[in-house]
């Protein structure tokens, strides 16, 4: 599965989110660490996630949303 994430560079590295995530956050020193914490923490949150709906009583299936192309830009 594919995530949108939000980086935002400062002088002390590189934030990262997932706006479908709401509080999923991470961050690193570079970019290409920035990417692969925020993997790590989009497996933990989904993780955790999954065990409250579970916890809830609720079924966890699975399916597929085919990626749709983005509309052309206005010229």
């Amino acid at each position: 599965m594919k995530y949108k994430v939000a980086l935002h560079r400062s002088e002390e590295g590189i934030t990262v989110g997932v706006p479908a995530l709401p509080g999923c956050w991470s961050e690193g020193d570079t970019e290409a660490e920035a990417l692969a914490n925020i993997q790590d923490a989009i497996r933990e949150y989904l993780a955790v996630l999954e065990e409250r709906i579970v916890a809830d009583g609720f079924e966890m299936r699975e399916i597929e949303v085919p990626e749709e192309p983005c509309p052309a830009s206005p010229a």
